[in-house]
């Protein structure tokens, strides 16, 4: 059984799944690149690490949470993890990047485990865990899912089936949350409060969560983040690597990379409902 985790990562989603796996129990070692992200886990009980390799010293699982798959091999790449330690790699690294991570992790056991949803349900411990590894590791990492999210998925036993997952995922995310802010922009720009979009679409066959969330902060130019424009941009890039490795269409998802890249010209570390910049209005 999982007793002690370390997380390295305490951003945006690396702080929230470390405050939920101390509060299911488990002991928390933290790191992160920038000490001042990690140090106020202390006060939740987690033990705050100078460096990766004190962090990772007696963990069971090693839970990597980081921007892409550069920064990820960057700090993993010369660590030493215990003996029967579990790498769970949860950032989005498409596809390339996970057969680089699973590569460097030579001898140790490797959990590809990219995660759903955002900074609230991280720390509220509802995320989704879009999981891919042996069955043999399944019983070895439960607690941790159990933690950070609400459910499991196991897309399958190779490293990569979770990033496929994900991507796929994701498509859709960069897709319902753009096509928010071409309606949202389009009905204030014929005159309209663009609040009627979201009332119009209310309730009925057409209505979603997430855009009624992402078109309400549109509106309110409220773009405190909660999943980086930044990060929508490096999604869009590695869903379009997926795609040409599928032989599927990629028009639309090149129009989508435009529209983030755009918005993320007006500054990466806002939301990706600032995509509504792209829009003129």
């Amino acid at each position: 059984m999982t007793k002690t985790v370390a997380v390295l990562g305490t951003g945006m989603m690396g702080a929230g799944m470390a405050r939920s796996l101390l509060r299911a129990g488990l002991a928390v070692t933290v790191w992160n690149r920038s000490a001042e992200k990690a140090r106020p886990l202390a006060d939740d009980g987690a033990v705050v690490a100078e460096d990766p390799a004190e962090a990772v010293a007696n963990a069971d699982v090693v839970l990597t949470v980081l921007f892409d798959a550069d920064s990820t091999a960057e700090v993993m790449r010369d660590l030493e993890l215990a003996d029967g330690a579990v790498w769970v790699q949860s950032g989005t690294v498409g596809l390339d990047g996970t057969a680089r991570l699973a590569e460097l992790a030579g001898g140790t056991a490797f959990v590809d485990a990219p995660v759903l949803g955002t900074r609230k349900p991280a720390e509220e411990g509802k995320l989704t865990v879009l999981a891919a590894g042996p069955l043999a590791l399944r019983d070895r990492v439960a607690s941790v899912f159990d933690a950070i999210g609400a459910r499991t998925v196991w897309a399958g036993e190779r490293p990569g089936d979770g990033q496929r997952l994900k991507l796929a995922a994701n498509s859709w995310v960069l897709s319902i949350t753009a096509a928010t802010a071409q309606a949202v922009a389009l009905t204030r720009g014929l005159g309209l409060e663009p609040a009627a979009f979201l009332d119009a679409i209310a309730g009925g066959a057409v209505d979603s969560g997430y855009a009624q969330l992402k078109g309400r902060a549109m509106i309110a130019e409220d773009f405190t983040p909660s999943f980086g424009v930044d990060g929508a941009v490096k999604d869009a890039d590695l869903i379009l690597a997926a795609m040409r490795e599928a032989g599927t269409d990629d028009r639309l998802m090149r129009a989508l990379h435009e529209q983030y890249r755009v918005a993320a010209d007006h500054g990466g570390t806002a939301d990706m409902a600032a995509v509504v910049r792209a829009f003129g209005t």
